[in-house]
């Protein structure tokens, strides 16, 4: 059970600000003829009333209460809300299967860019699966089985066998066979919930991931043999001590692997993709978006980075300004031959643009330094890792030498031309910031044209151009070894 509380800050978003944990698992109390034991209640009951002082403490009156399987399918029910009702300050409502398995769907598409996709989130007595296309939700369905339950029903002792794990995985493949829209999609996976998310960060701490974050971090199916596989070999005791693990997991952990892998193998994916956002985020999102009658983000890449914006003060209207003097120097570039840009380059340079020496927010001096670093450990709704990487590199350009630094431990990440286009793009800002170094926006037309010295850029400004011609004599040093050709900068009365 957790208690979480959100905040409206200055973008209009809903942060997570506080995240309160209780194992309470109602599930060990769902007796055989389906009804929550006396015990069961009063640890229902005394976890809310933990929570009561929270929510007391901080005068909330806004509060969502919603409870899943176990309280669904308790036939005792009605008792159960009704002792939380007379008792503590909430009013608990029952999600129905296809709440909990649309929550979990909306969370996705707000908080990821993934238009085709199957989610599967696993809590402790059920498990909802959903296909989506077009970002629209196709087809969903809720297995009366969670972590919990098929540990109890599989699982002997703390650690499964082989043989408990392989007839695990019978059953698991018969049920998922039973939904005629799942076998064979080839579409990616998309883990919800806390087994996901231990999956993952065990995975990271394995192989010794070095940023920060879990979301929209993405994994293969062979990757997934090899955490259980790992796993299975371990003591109990040093189950419990594995890093990226929750030691309250350590006994569900691998049958919850288990639904994951049989999972894949049986749509036939090749990934498997960790959202941080889950059921209680699309309540929230919900929430957020039926003022403006939609129930998804249009464009969740540039709701993240405007929140961005809103959350480090940057000015966006300084910001387009020198967006459209960097497209417009890219195009010329490459029309003129000096570059031959990948499709998603122009992309990248107006997303960079937008974050572009953002870490000043911090200290003007170290800018770049803290650019790098925010934009390469801080999760960005829509862009998984390798991409959020790239725009923390191009955003953060300052020489070649810092480049190579920041690039270094990531450098197999990223092909030699890849590099190269991305000192290509982030020279190409420091040019454009530079072309408005006052903030003035006195920048309204440039040319590029060949001479037999190199280049010759010619802008166009209204008004008095000395501060920018001075910054972009500074730094056009970076574009001219990129380019490898002389650049001559006139300034002009437009």
């Amino acid at each position: 059970m957790r208690l979480v509380i959100f905040e409206r800050d200055k973008s209009g978003r809903l942060r997570e600000i506080e995240n309160v944990k209780a194992v309470a698992r109602l599930r060990n109390y769902l007796t055989e003829d389906q009804k929550l034991s006396d015990e069961g209640i009063r640890v229902f009951v005394q976890t809310l009333l933990s929570f009561q002082e929270v929510t007391r403490h901080h005068n909330l009156t806004d509060i969502k209460c919603v409870a899943t399987a176990t309280i669904r399918q308790a036939d005792n029910q009605k008792e159960i809300l009704k002792a939380a009702e007379e008792k503590t300050d909430f009013a608990v409502r029952v999600l129905s299967e296809y709440e909990e398995a649309y929550y979990g769907y909306l969370a996705v598409v707000n908080s990821t860019s993934i238009k085709d996709g199957i989610t599967i989130d696993i809590g402790g007595g059920s498990t909802e699966i959903t296909l989506f296309r077009g970002r629209e939700l196709k087809e969903y369905h809720s297995f009366p089985f969670g972590a919990l339950s098929l540990k109890k029903l599989f699982v002997k002792n703390s650690i499964p066998t082989q043989g408990e794990l392989k007839k695990l995985h019978q059953f698991l493949e018969d049920q998922l066979l039973s939904l005629p829209w799942l076998k064979g999609q080839k579409l990616p996976i998309i883990g919800i919930g806390g087994s996901a998310r231990n999956l993952i960060q065990t995975e990271q701490a394995l192989k010794g991931y070095p940023l920060a974050g879990v979301h929209q971090y993405d994994i293969g199916f062979q990757d997934i043999e090899m955490v259980q596989s790992y796993l299975t070999s371990l003591s109990f005791q040093d189950l419990q001590r594995v890093e990226g693990l929750s030691k309250d997991r350590a006994d569900i952990i691998i049958p919850a692997i288990e639904v994951f892998r049989t999972l894949c193998e049986l749509t036939g994916s090749s990934r498997f993709i960790l959202s941080r956002k889950g059921l209680r985020d699309g309540v929230f999102f919900e929430e957020l978006t039926k003022d403006f009658g939609i129930s998804k983000f249009p464009n969740v890449i540039e709701e993240s980075l405007h929140d961005l914006a809103v959350d480090f003060e940057i000015d966006l209207a300084y910001v387009f300004q020198v967006t459209k003097i960097a497209g417009m120097l890219y195009k010329l570039i490459e029309r003129e031959g000096y570059a031959d840009f990948a499709s998603e380059n122009f992309q990248d340079l107006k997303r960079s643009a937008f974050v572009y020496n953002l870490g000043q927010y911090i200290d003007s001096e170290s800018s770049s330094q803290h650019t790098f670093y925010l934009l390469a450990n801080r999760s960005i709704d829509g862009l998984f890792p390798r991409e959020r990487l790239k725009i923390a590199l191009i955003a953060s350009y300052k020489s070649k030498a810092s480049f190579k630094q920041y690039v270094e431990p990531f450098d197999s990440w990223y092909s030699k031309e890849e590099q190269q286009n991305m000192r290509l793009l982030g020279a190409i800002l420091k040019i454009s910031y530079s072309l408005n170094a006052t903030r003035r926006n006195i920048v309204k037309d440039i040319k590029l044209e060949r001479d037999k010295r190199g280049l010759s850029l010619t802008v166009g400004c209204d008004q008095d151009w000395g501060p920018e011609e001075y910054q972009v004599e500074k730094q056009k040093k970076h574009l001219e070894k990129l380019l490898k050709t002389n650049i001559d900068i006139i300034f002009t009365k437009n």
